[in-house]
């Protein structure tokens, strides 16, 4: 028998899946026992609800996300090199939980409104943060234009980095560092010959 961490983690899998596939919405306790192969009244032995499952995936990709940027060290970088490591951080949890990324970037927007994700709001800000702050170094450096606001190159980056879950493959011969590589590249130095 697995141990209930396991089992919590096997629940949490199973439900990324889904939710990624069909949405949370779509969703059913029912639909998510079935696949860990306990019946929908187990499930509530391990969470309380389905809010409770989705508030503690997004939760934990979050927390998981905002302390792979700390231990990166992304404060001793230049400009050009803290943006890259922050992309290459991100394209590597997506490669390693596509579906809560999936998750994350599909139905946070709604979910953030909702106070039983008060503690994922707060991440989600902090790690919004990090990115404006590598940004406003980048200006402050003259490395970026400063016509551009933050906010908005932050979106179209962080939205194409995270959005590569959605047609980048595990076997995808065009590595992570060459598709962070390349991400850099466009976004700093543009396409224009």
């Amino acid at each position: 028998m697995s141990a209930p961490q396991d089992r919590k983690s096997e629940i949490l899998d199973a439900a990324a899946t889904l939710f990624a596939e069909r949405g949370i919405a779509g969703t059913s306790m029912r639909e998510i026992g079935d696949v860990v192969g306990l019946n929908a009244g187990a499930l509530y032995h391990y969470f309380r609800s389905k809010g409770a499952i989705v508030n503690e995936l997004v939760t934990g990709f979050l927390s998981d996300l905002l302390a792979n940027y700390r231990a990166t060290g992304l404060e001793h970088f230049e400009p050009r090199a803290r943006l890259k490591a922050i992309v290459d951080v991100s394209l590597a949890m997506g490669a390693v939980r596509p579906d809560a990324t999936k998750v994350y970037h599909a139905e946070f927007p709604n979910l953030r409104k909702l106070r039983d994700f008060a503690a994922a709001n707060d991440l989600a800000d902090e790690i919004q943060t990090i990115w404006l702050d590598a940004i406003e170094a980048g200006k402050d450096a003259g490395v970026l234009r400063k016509d551009v606001p933050s906010k908005v190159f932050h979106r179209f980056l962080r939205d194409s980095v995270w959005f590569t879950v959605y047609w980048r493959k595990p076997d995808d011969p065009y590595t992570l560092g060459e598709l962070s590589e390349d991400c850099i590249s466009v976004f700093l130095d543009g396409m224009a010959v």
